[in-house]
């Protein structure tokens, strides 16, 4: 029996996976693989062991634990979208305007897995960027970082969030995730296309996630356009908890039990009242909270 190969996952396209090995001599190539019987659990980002069943084909028989995974859920089923990461960056634009609950929800996912988050407000050179950069302060007082951008322009302002890092881009679509891509990695369509060939696919970028090597110690996986961001694997106590300005308040409610809704001496309302606490912050928590129980 051949023995089990180290490979990185690159490329996912549903129940195909593009898996990144190394021969002996160091040379990187990618190859198409699928898992065993109906699991297809793998994200962009895993670290797994692959079997050879052909020259360029293989089977994955194990899957290395994982450091991080960022995915997202609804009632029905969940989607993973990156494996590994130390960082998220959640790409904004001035134009077309974005949806400020996907991003609370992006943020809420990566509080959750404790993931660093940057956001970047792309297309500052099209839109008022000034106004946008004032309605995401709320942002930067809770500690977040926010990055303007102009990706068409100058790439260079996100070079130095990325340097260093594995990352995963998220966002919705019309944002220029795919300019920032371009921008990045100026030879990207032949690579897509090297790894949709070796996977035998025809779906384009846009319907999967890629892992991309910036440098030695960089990557950035490209993860498809979202409009919706479902967090039904959260629990009621994540998810309070992934409210990072809701955390010097937890456990100081009058009862034990309270879910910051209606009960009396809530130290989270208290907080509101008091300014410590945004109020669309807590009425977004509600939303969620009525959603996911």
């Amino acid at each position: 029996m051949t023995s089990l190969l180290d490979g990185l996952v690159v490329a996912s396209y549903g129940k195909r996976f593009g898996v990144e090995i190394k021969s002996d001599d160091g040379e990187s190539r990618v190859i198409s693989c699928v898992t065993r019987g109906k699991k297809t659990d793998l994200a962009c980002g895993d670290q797994v062991q692959v079997r050879m069943t052909s020259p360029n084909e293989a089977v994955v028989e194990k899957l290395k634990p994982r450091q991080s995974l960022l995915y997202r859920s609804n009632s029905m089923r969940s989607k993973m979208l990156a494996a590994n990461v130390t960082q998220v960056i959640i790409v904004l634009a001035t134009t077309p305007s974005f949806y400020e609950e996907l991003l609370n929800r992006c943020l809420l996912a990566a509080e959750t897995a404790n993931i660093r988050a940057v956001i970047v407000l792309n297309k500052c050179d099209l839109g008022d960027a000034e106004a946008v950069l004032a309605r995401l302060e709320p942002y930067t007082a809770l500690g977040y970082t926010i990055q303007a951008l102009s990706a068409h322009q100058d790439i260079t302002p996100l070079r130095q969030w990325l340097k260093g890092e594995v990352s995963v881009l998220v966002g919705q679509s019309g944002m220029g995730k795919s300019t920032i891509i371009n921008q990045l990695l100026p030879g990207l369509q032949v690579r897509t296309q090297e790894v949709s060939s070796v996977l035998d696919s025809g779906k384009h970028t846009t319907t999967a996630a890629h892992l991309y090597h910036l440098d030695a110690e960089s990557a950035l996986i490209d993860s498809p356009g979202l409009q919706e961001f479902g967090l039904h694997h959260l629990g009621p106590d994540e998810l309070e908890m992934a409210f990072r300005e809701f955390r010097p308040f937890l456990g100081k409610c009058r009862f034990a039990n309270c879910r910051h809704l209606k009960e009396p001496g809530c130290a989270i309302h208290e907080a509101v009242a008091s300014g410590a606490i945004a109020t669309r912050r807590l009425d977004y928590y509600q939303q969620l909270r009525g959603e996911i129980s």
